[in-house]
């Protein structure tokens, strides 16, 4: 047997791939520990079925793997629970070597799989909410699961081992690791996860987790990462992320030019840790947007500091802003911080960014030059009008 596949339960397999130098996922995402591309073998005393396959890239990998256990030719099913490249790029591969194959997939993954992989309709099984696949031995049960993170995804049950195949969801993206309760800062990872990839879906979450709440699972198999032997672990931490439970907490994301703005948001952040609140803090020019991301996840407030380039926000500061719009965390109050040489306008291009975004503007401070005496003062009654609000909510 090859010794990279790893025995789940009797018959079934992780037979994924472990990318260890990718550093970029969609050409947004930071990927400082890697990536992997888990892919699953069930092996039933009359089918054989395949969860989600790799990246382009890794499909001969996939395939010595499938040999070492089962000829790839016997397959009977490949399931996309997911049609994103990372999981269904092999798809074409080995649906070809393994002719008699059929995909599994919902309506609109249907849809995608013949404009993204031209699998033909007629290799094609759609499936609904709750259908079943007999293996022999082995049930599959189908879950819908949409915008978690695409429209077509599902979830995949293996009822009689108890297993759930979420693909993206609980997942981490971490290239070493096979236990996530082996992994000491797993949950790090996992809420770095979750703020880049499922924060923007938290009502879809929601509905995700009520679906699976009364399902027996002994194991959870994501599609990225360590494979969940104690699911109690990351199902508690999604119930918390997924309803927006915040901590008295404050991400502070800035940019500053000349130290101006700089001086401000170190005022602000003296201040709130003084007041006993929790401080994360970002300089935009080397942030790792996965870690503000994860910050994000759990804050209760945000300070933004920008200062002004041309008229309008620094450009650093407009894409966070715009990150911050589009990941959409559950973070409750804001105050934004500026400075400028000749002439201000960055406050008012990141209130017009956020326009729509719910959220309550404790305070705003658009300062020509250096701070003055009277400016830390401003800051600071600002500050403390932030951490009574936090406290309080």
């Amino acid at each position: 047997m090859n010794r990279n596949v790893l025995k789940i339960k009797e018959n079934v397999y992780w037979i994924g791939a472990r990318d260890w130098n990718r550093r970029i996922f969609d050409a947004l995402i930071p990927l400082p520990k890697g990536t992997s591309y888990n892919a699953y073998l069930i092996i039933g005393n009359k089918s054989k079925a395949l969860i989600d396959t790799v990246n382009p890239g890794f499909e001969e990998e996939l395939e010595e793997k499938i040999r070492s256990l089962i000829p790839l030719e016997d397959l009977d099913y490949v399931i996309m629970n997911h049609a994103e490249p990372d999981h269904a790029g092999a798809i074409p591969y080995i649906m070809k070597i393994a002719s008699k194959a059929k995909l599994i997939t919902s309506n609109k993954g249907a849809k995608m799989a013949q404009i993204y992989y031209n699998i033909p309709q007629e290799r094609i099984i759609i499936i609904k909410d709750n259908d079943t696949i007999s293996l022999g031995d082995k049930t599959l049960r189908f879950i819908e699961a949409p915008m978690l993170h695409w429209p077509e995804t599902i979830f995949t049950y293996l009822e009689e081992d108890g297993i759930l195949f979420p693909c993206d969801f609980f997942g981490a993206h971490l290239a070493n690791g096979i236990y996530s309760d082996e992994i000491e800062d797993y949950l790090v990872h996992a809420q770095r996860y979750w703020g880049e990839i499922m924060m923007p879906f938290r009502i879809m979450a929601q509905k995700a987790l009520e679906k699976i709440a009364n399902l027996n699972i002994n194991i959870i198999a994501p599609s990225h990462g360590p494979i969940h032997r104690r699911p109690e672990i990351i199902l508690n931490a999604y119930e918390r992320w997924a309803y927006g439970e915040t901590n008295q907490k404050v991400t502070i994301a800035y940019v500053s030019m000349w130290n101006n703005t700089d001086t401000m948001v170190k005022q602000i952040a003296d201040t709130l840790l003084s007041e006993g609140i929790e401080v994360t803090f970002h300089n935009l020019v080397v942030a790792d947007i996965g870690d503000i991301a994860k910050d994000l996840v759990d804050s209760r407030a945000i300070v933004l500091g920008a200062p002004t380039v041309l008229g309008g926000a620094h450009p650093l500061a407009v894409y966070a802003t715009y990150l911050l719009k589009a990941l959409r965390p559950p973070i409750k109050f804001a105050i934004i911080l500026s400075s400028y040489g000749w002439g201000g306008g960055a406050i008012r291009q990141i209130q017009e960014i956020l326009n729509g975004f719910k959220i309550d503007i404790v305070g705003t401070l658009e300062i020509n030059g250096p701070p003055t005496e009277e400016n830390i003062q401003q800051i600071i009654k600002i500050a403390k009008d932030l951490a009574k609000k936090i406290k309080e909510g």
